[in-house]
């Protein structure tokens, strides 16, 4: 069977930039599954997808005019419900008639099975159908498959798209497919460069689209071809000035989203704005000019940025100039930004917050630094540190909210208010807690450091827990409108990657605390903690196994500071020839605990009448002291260790004693020995959950 490469090319307006990368790879995959699952095309079959800031367009290596012959089977009613009385019944009648077939012709049915259970099976060869007349159908639903939340209407036409299209290409090999998409006949021809392009291009054979694209068109078809050229020119360029570049990822990929022929250029500025926080200039270039600021071999920003421009000229001056000036109006109105700001005291903007309402239910955001005063000077009370300076950095955490430079740069709250009270004259620690405290703001991110920020970082992410939490604002299913699996996350990480000795329970209830009467739910404390330990699991069990971590938080632990400790041990007991059947007894002796109703009385030695049952006893007395004394100084794996030569006597307790005795005495004596053992076996984790 003849195939050729298959070129399908939607010409439009300039796309959504930080969006294009996601519709290219849906509109590709949505084509090349559809002519796969037709059988135009074969399961491995290369594709290659393309995005420019105006086009999306895919190739698929391969596919054939015509589809391959095939049998269609369609499976039916169970042949035990397919006759009453020796008569067909009404929905095997119905399954023949949906298939062509009369009542006198059920003799061409089929027998074959569900998987369940014998069915009729309906079987018929199909000739394969010619590309052309399901190309239409493809490209329909891949349009209505794209992950756009919006869509345009333009024209006269009735298609609906995200930008207005100007062209579609459907080219096998060098045929033209007739079909139409969008209002628009299929052809041959597509746009280049709006400013650059020798004129309209003329694709001659699908093989050669992006060389035609480049040669003629200029024009750098694929997306990923267009990004490793814009990242290595933005190298080559910064290297020459011993530099690095500030931007990331997402920079780049927004910015090979907005050009066709990416020109790398150099420009400046006057060194004199460089007295504005960095962080402000950086944020300004690439946030509103999408530039790459350059930053010296420590770190500091310099005059000197790189552009991407979409525009090749022989003379690219005046291109930096006119770029220049835009940039020089933006950094001027950060100066000022800057400068207005540090007319007023950062503590005197404090009560401006009464001002900005954090939610109608919980009040303002001067209220929620009441809060945090008092959460943060609890917190660094129980570390040690100097709660004064807690609760300062506090009270000035979130006034920069309400500056200028914030106002409109949000993404700068905290870093601000940190070089504004600096300015201040405020204590160094308190200056470092107020940009610090917003930590850790995603996965991966640093964690606030010494522990008057961790405690003002903590009491921001506790209020917020407690409070939204309590509110009813509970996260259901992708819903999570105030980031609480975020938050939850953050308290999760400063408490075990910087071993704080706090509970976690104790600190959600002084979190809880600090709301007035009635606006905390009921029951947040506890719901909250749940959540938490939820998330705790999925945190731990990226670098644990899922049943280690299990054990570990069975007992729903506050002090999260030696769970790698816990965990290291539970991988060692597990190792030991003992684990298993422990393990196993553990898991018996949970089972009968469950059963039990009424409380059990204190173990009397007297009523231990069996051998084995008193051998475990004494087993237990002996192990009491050591195995307490090594779990209290946190030596979890010889604690765990010495546990392993309870082994025989568990066995030959549970060989040779009948726990369940006739005499109610008894048995609550023997119940009450198996919740001793229980109670010492399980200080470190449920061992019983490591059963297998």
């Amino acid at each position: 069977m003849t195939t050729q490469t298959l070129l399908i090319e939607l010409f439009t307006e300039e796309l959504p930039p930080k969006a294009l990368p996601r519709l290219a790879a849906a509109f590709a995959q949505s084509i090349a599954d559809d002519l796969k699952k037709l059988g135009f095309a074969a399961s491995d079959a290369a594709v290659t997808e393309y995005a420019s800031p105006r086009r999306l367009a895919v190739s698929v290596a391969g596919v054939a005019a015509r589809q391959p012959d095939r049998v269609i089977e369609k499976k039916g009613p169970a042949v035990a419900a397919g006759f009453k009385d020796g008569q067909p019944t009404p929905a095997l009648l119905g399954f023949a008639r949906s298939n062509g077939l009369g009542p006198d012709q059920l003799d061409q049915l089929e027998r074959g099975s569900d998987g369940k259970q014998e069915v009729f099976v309906f079987r018929a060869d199909k000739a394969g159908e010619p590309l052309a007349q399901h190309l239409g159908t493809v490209l329909h639903e891949a349009i209505k498959r794209l992950p756009a939340p919006k869509m345009m209407r333009w024209g006269d036409r009735d298609g609906q798209f995200i930008r207005p299209v100007h062209g579609l290409i459907a080219l096998w090999g060098d045929q033209v497919i007739e079909v139409e998409l969008l209002g628009f006949r299929a052809g041959r021809q597509t746009g280049g460069h709006r400013f650059l392009s020798q004129g309209p291009v003329e694709i001659a054979h699908a093989d050669q689209y992006a060389a035609r694209l480049r040669e003629v068109g200029r024009v750098v078809a694929s997306f990923t071809e267009r990004r490793a050229l814009i990242a290595s020119r933005l190298a080559e360029m910064a290297a020459r000035r011993e530099a690095t570049i500030a931007g990331d990822d997402a920079l780049i990929d927004e910015v090979t989203a907005l050009v066709e022929w990416p020109v790398v250029l150099e420009g400046e500025f006057e060194p004199e704005f460089l007295e504005v926080p960095q962080e402000c200039l950086i944020l300004t270039m690439q946030q509103n000019q999408k530039y790459f600021p350059l930053l010296d071999r420590q770190g500091k920003l310099t005059h000197r940025y790189l552009i991407v421009s979409n525009l090749e000229t022989a003379d690219p001056t005046p291109i930096i100039h006119g770029n220049g000036r835009v940039l020089r109006a933006r950094l001027s109105d950060a100066r000022f930004f800057y400068q207005q700001d540090q007319k007023q005291r950062l503590d005197s903007r404090v009560p401006r917050l009464g001002q900005v309402v954090y939610h109608n239910k919980i009040g303002t955001q001067l209220e929620r630094i009441g809060r945090l005063e008092v959460i943060a000077a609890a917190v660094a009370h129980e570390l040690g540190a100097d709660t004064a300076l807690a609760s300062r950095a506090a009270h000035l955490a979130k006034a920069d909210l309400v500056s200028d430079m914030v106002g409109e740069f949000p993404e700068l709250q905290g870093i601000m208010g940190t070089y504004y009270a600096r300015l201040d004259g405020e204590d160094a620690t308190v200056a470092a807690a107020i940009e610090a405290h917003y930590h850790p703001r995603f996965a991966g991110d640093s964690l606030p450091e010494g522990a008057v920020a961790q405690a003002v970082s903590l009491a921001d992410k506790l209020e917020t827990l407690v409070g939204i939490w309590g509110i009813g604002m509970i996260p259901t299913g992708d819903k999570d409108p105030f980031a609480l699996r975020r938050t939850a996350l953050g308290v999760l990480r400063i408490l075990l990657e910087a071993r704080l000795p706090l509970d976690l329970r104790a600190l959600l209830e002084r979190a809880a605390q600090t709301f007035p009467a009635g606006v905390v739910a009921a029951g947040t404390v506890e719901g909250v903690f749940g959540f938490m330990q939820e998330r705790l699991k999925h945190l731990l069990a990226a670098d644990y196994p899922q049943a280690d971590v299990e054990a570990v938080l069975a007992e729903r632990p506050g002090r999260l500071d030696d769970l790698g400790e816990r965990l290291a041990a539970v991988a060692e007991f597990k190792a030991l020839p003992e684990a298993a059947s422990l393990a196993s007894a553990n898991k018996r002796i949970r089972n009968i605990l469950k059963k039990t109703e009424t409380a059990l009385p204190t173990l009397n030695a007297a009523l231990l009448s069996e051998d084995a049952e008193r051998a475990l006893h004494g087993a237990l007395l002996d192990l009491k002291t050591p195995v307490e004394a090594a779990f209290d100084q946190r030596d979890y794996t010889s604690a765990l260790k010495k546990l392993a030569s309870l082994k025989t006597p568990v066995d030959a307790f549970f060989d040779h004693v009948m726990v369940m005795a006739e005499d109610p005495a008894v048995r609550a004596n023997r119940l009450a020995l198996l919740e001793q053992l229980s109670r010492l076996m399980n200080r470190v984790a449920d061992i019983s959950l490591l059963a297998e």
